[in-house]
């Protein structure tokens, strides 16, 4: 009986270890094999954008802040004073030189001019007169008829009326100059602006606020600044031959109108350590206003075949610029970068890479070294937007 006792004891032990080996088993295969699945799986490639590194001709631009001044401004005042009888312009007309902007009462003028004609003729006619009696007085004289006296006296008299003559005709050509002022004409090609006094008022010649405002936009001149540093390239570009010059909207999307640097002013600021620079431009399509404010873009050189990479590839870190780079397997790195001129979404390479690697564009917030990555591009539909960094 006690034999059997113990052999039940024997087999309950036996059972209860096997168990506790049933549950221990159990555990591992439950808890342990998905966290062992989930450590080798690891977390999903990054999607991202990528772009090869390239050689292209690079344009090399300086950019400063300008502003447009229209080639030639002229305030149009009175030269006489008078009646403002007419306006002959619409306000914002394009006139050309010579064209008729404005009549003043031309009648005092007028009589001036016709007082001066006619005291010539008077002094004219005693000019005619003296010659006639000094060439009598030359043909008595031999006979004794007329002393030298006489004849000296005449000849002094023609003299004078000669010179008169004269000072009558300089007075004719003044008021004739006075009558023509009375027809105000524009000096310029240009554009009117705003009508600074109407008809009917008294204008003077001493008037500073002026009839109207013409400016000439075709051509137009833009007036900008650059950095003293940069003054080397610019008169090594200009000793080259014609630098092109790109007006620029504020925001820097829209090209207003392309022309030419005309000079470099011949002092730089002590103030602010830049030099101001003159370009002009044919404004065909007046694109460009008198006071407005453009961005100038000045080629000063263009690098030939250089190596590029997008310059949305360019990383800036603690110790200078970076690219991520895509290797072989996938993965990336973090490739330290010496880099040159940034123009038209391109960077130069001068140091790091090597041609047709691979380099992450978009996405980087996102990366590190070693990470996996995978082409947005070619991930189909189900791909989010990759985020700019």
């Amino acid at each position: 009986m006690m034999k059997q006792d113990s052999k039940l004891r024997s087999r309950g032990l036996w059972f209860s270890v096997l168990g506790v080996a049933v549950l221990i088993f159990a555990w591992r295969v439950v808890v342990r094999k998905p966290a062992n699945a989930a450590a080798h799986s690891g977390p999903p490639p990054v999607a991202v954008e990528m772009a090869a590194v390239s050689q292209a001709d690079v344009p090399v631009y300086l950019q400063g802040l300008g502003t447009v001044q229209a080639y030639y401004t002229v305030t149009v005042t009175a030269r006489v004073d008078g009646e403002l009888q007419k306006i002959t312009f619409t306000e914002g007309q394009n006139v050309k030189k010579g064209d008729l902007l404005a009549q003043i009462d031309p009648r005092p003028n007028q009589a001036a001019y016709d007082q001066a004609v006619a005291v010539k003729a008077k002094d004219q006619a005693l000019l005619e007169n003296a010659k006639r009696d000094m060439e009598r007085y030359k043909i008595l004289m031999p006979q004794d008829l007329a002393s030298k006296q006489t004849v000296d006296t005449a000849r002094a008299n023609v003299d004078q009326l000669t010179a008169q003559v004269k000072v009558d005709q300089a007075v004719i050509d003044n008021a004739q100059t006075q009558l023509a002022y009375t027809h105000i004409v524009s000096p310029i090609n240009g554009r009117t602006g705003i009508r600074l006094v109407d008809p009917g008022n008294i204008v003077h010649a001493t008037d500073t606020t002026g009839i109207v405002v013409v400016t000439q936009l075709q051509p137009i001149s833009v007036i900008f600044t650059l950095p003293e540093e940069d003054l080397a390239a610019l008169t090594a570009a200009m000793s080259a031959g014609t630098v092109k010059v790109l007006t620029m909207s504020r925001d820097g999307n829209q090209i207003l109108d392309q022309g030419t640097l005309s000079l470099i002013d011949n002092q730089i600021s002590q103030a602010t350590g830049t030099a101001k620079l003159k370009a002009t431009f044919s404004n065909e399509h007046n694109t460009l206003w008198p006071g407005q404010y453009v961005n100038a873009r000045v080629l000063v050189r263009t690098d030939k075949n250089a190596m590029t990479l997008p310059s949305s590839a360019v990383q800036r870190g603690p110790d200078g610029p970076f690219t991520y780079v895509v290797k072989s397997d996938s993965t990336v790195e973090a490739r330290p970068l010496e880099i040159g001129d940034d123009s038209g979404g391109l960077t130069v390479v001068k140091k790091g890479l090597a041609l047709n690697e691979r380099v992450v564009t978009t996405n980087q917030y996102r990366l590190a070294p070693g990470i996996h990555v995978r082409s947005a591009t070619a991930s189909g539909a189900d791909t989010p937007p990759a985020k700019a960094s």
